[in-house]
């Protein structure tokens, strides 16, 4: 499996996000300018997260970006499953229980796709969002100290 550019960025914006929203409302353009990552790109990114109820957005001179709930509530998998939508490697019929395929009673390559594709799940809905600010802001205090 291989991810876009969505999750990438989206990603990375949120955990940005994380970093500077502590008192006040994150602008796109500085969450942009800090990740390099286009303005126009991020907002499209933005408008799914906050369909979703990921982050909410405030008008105005003190305007910007928060979470649409606690940081700690938020799996990568939910973002992930936002931006890029299934998250499945293979997207196996025999697996399924529409039973649309002929060969699953005797396949056993199904089993392989499965624990793969749940494994996959499994790492990204256990893995929160709040883990990778806090991870995020010990790199940047390391970097302080050291450089």
């Amino acid at each position: 499996m291989k991810l876009s550019t969505r999750a990438r960025y989206g990603l990375r914006a949120l955990i940005d996000m994380g970093l500077y929203c502590d008192k006040e409302a994150v602008s796109i353009q500085s969450i942009a300018g800090r990740q390099n990552i286009s303005e126009s790109y991020l907002e499209q990114l933005m408008a799914k997260l906050k369909k979703a109820g990921l982050v909410e957005s405030t008008r105005g001179a003190l305007g910007g970006y928060r979470f649409g709930r606690p940081v700690e509530e938020i799996s990568v998998g939910d973002i992930l499953r936002v931006l890029e939508g299934s998250l499945e490697a293979v997207d196996c019929p025999g697996n399924g229980s529409d039973g649309s395929c002929d060969g699953a009673d005797l396949c056993v390559a199904k089993y392989v796709w499965k624990r793969i594709n749940d494994s996959i799940i499994a790492a990204v809905d256990t893995l929160m969002l709040s883990e990778l600010i806090e991870e995020s802001r010990k790199i940047q205090e390391k970097a302080k100290t050291s450089g």
